[in-house]
């Protein structure tokens, strides 16, 4: 019974140290619309009444109108004034803070004696330009004001050395202090009221900007066959100006509304629905529905270094029945025709008839669980690899996959194929604009120099005009919208397959 209750207890004070713990490590959700939201604990000294307090463990990119400060015992505190300084100490802010007063300039030479040569000058102009921050929270317009400040010379420093003015530093400046009105570092400045005196832990959770997240996918298959590998990578990238060490870190996915202050316009983070594909005790992220978004949780806790760009895997599945197809879409669009409507095109003989004589390699397999995945992939870009006979990985292609939800197909393009060719030509035309109707009749080739046969899926564009039929053709066609028809063929090894339709449109 003792050793029950002992038992019980050492397992109540380890889920007590590891709630501290977890309270005191900062915790963040990423966003790959470059932001987050901050979660950390401030320790605070105060007394009953109003206090000034400082606070500079914070990002570069922090927006100061997002904060929120919360006492975790549930006492009453409220910030009743904040200022945010983000302009830490610098050469250029110095010189700005010593306008008008008159420095020593070490020049870089040595006197005989091996004295450092200095100059002295009076600033009257630091040629300071704040921080580009100023941009992310102001807008484009400020910032084109400052830069034109720049350009017509307000960013150079203007120092007078014996009654003459030049524009440039006469050496390195030697400053008597940092002044009293300087930081090292982005800082909060609050006036805070406290209902109490004492020592007590907040919370702080702010938006900050300089942070993202995105996904990556490796597919590796056979030379030939119909199987491949697939793994999926979370990626996480800190241009935030702050370091978290041992955080807790949460990727929020959906479509998140976040207004741009650069210029006011409102925006929709580019987010999309991302599932835990490990089901295991060893799963690395575990994904749960969050108000109309999903939430993936990191169950680690990791170290995300400012600037560091950091890799997570959140996918690996194997044996996936994913099918090589090729496409040839035979019609090559002249640049003078972009943008022209159906009666446009209707009106130009000319139009559609030159060839492209590409054919695209493309992967496709079906996102589902017979098929080993099943699971909401999030747009990211896609590669492939297939091993060779030594078994060597090689580069064949990449592209971005669109968000595809779960049974739904994915579909990459994966460049062109060297072996199979294709050449489209118009062998009939013939129109009637008094009865309205014209006749018009393509052969299409297809030249496999394999020894092996492919099927290509050949796609034709109805273009003249939307009421249309075939009325004769060699092959049989699908339908997959209003003006788009596909044949899938045989083009035998080392041979010829040639396609023909004849397409008559009615208006």
């Amino acid at each position: 019974m003792r050793k029950s209750v002992v038992a019980v207890f050492s397992a109540v004070l380890f889920s007590l140290a590891a709630l501290t713990q977890q309270q005191d490590q900062p915790s963040l959700t990423i966003y790959n619309q470059n932001f987050a939201v901050v979660r950390q604990t401030v320790p605070l000294d105060l007394k009953a009444g109003v206090n000034h307090v400082t606070y500079s463990n914070i990002t570069a990119h922090a927006e100061p109108d997002s904060v929120v400060l919360r006492d975790l015992r549930g006492g009453r505190l409220q910030i009743l004034e904040q200022n945010y300084r983000n302009d830490p100490i610098s050469e250029g802010l110095l010189l700005s803070l010593f306008e008008g007063k008159t420095l020593e300039f070490d020049t870089g030479g040595r006197d005989s004696q091996g004295k450092p040569i200095t100059i002295t000058g009076r600033v009257i102009r630091s040629g300071y330009v704040p921080h580009y921050e100023a941009y992310q929270r102001y807008g484009q317009q400020y910032y084109q004001a400052q830069m034109a400040m720049v350009q017509g010379g307000a960013g150079q420093p203007i120092i007078e050395v014996d009654g003459r003015l030049q524009f440039t530093l006469p050496g390195r400046p030697i400053f008597p202090s940092l002044g009293s009105d300087t930081i090292l570092n982005p800082t909060f400045d609050w006036l805070v009221q406290s209902s109490e005196t004492g020592h007590r832990e907040a919370e702080l959770s702010y938006i900050t900007g300089g942070m993202s997240w995105h996904a990556d996918y490796n597919i590796v298959a056979p030379e030939s066959g119909d199987v491949a590998d697939v793994v999926g990578w979370v990626t996480l990238d800190n241009q935030s100006g702050k370091s978290f060490p041992e955080s807790r870190i949460k990727l929020m996915a959906g479509d998140v509304s976040k207004i741009q202050q650069s210029n006011g316009g409102r925006v929709y983070a580019n987010l999309v629905t991302l599932e835990a594909a490990a089901a295991s005790d060893g799963r690395v992220v575990t994904e749960k529905a969050f108000d109309e978004y999903h939430l993936y949780t990191l169950e680690r806790p990791t170290t995300l270094r400012d600037r560091e760009v950091k890799q997570v895997e959140f996918l690996r599945a194997s044996n996936v029945h994913a099918n090589r197809i090729y496409v040839y879409d035979g019609i090559k669009i002249s640049q003078q025709y972009q943008g022209w409507n159906m009666e446009n095109i209707r009106d130009r003989a000319d139009y559609g008839i030159e060839s492209n004589p590409k054919i695209w390699v493309m992967l496709e397999f079906k996102n589902s669980k017979d098929n080993g995945l099943g699971i909401s992939l999030p747009a990211g870009a896609a590669r492939l690899y297939r091993r060779d006979h030594d078994g060597q990985m090689e580069f064949t292609g990449e592209d971005r996959l669109d968000h595809t939800p779960a049974d739904e197909t994915v579909r990459f393009y994966t460049g062109n194929a060297f072996d199979v060719v294709g050449e489209r030509r118009r062998t009939w035309y013939k129109t009637n604009s008094q009865e309205h109707w014209i006749d018009e009749s393509f052969e299409i080739k297809l030249r496999n120099h394999k020894k092996t046969p492919v099927e290509v899926r050949v796609v034709e564009h109805l273009y003249r005009w939307s009421n249309w039929t075939i009325s004769q053709k060699s092959d049989d066609f699908k339908k997959n919208d209003s003006q788009t028809i596909e044949f899938r063929v045989q083009a035998p090894p080392d041979q010829e397959k040639t396609v023909t339709y004849t397409v008559h449109y009615t208006w």
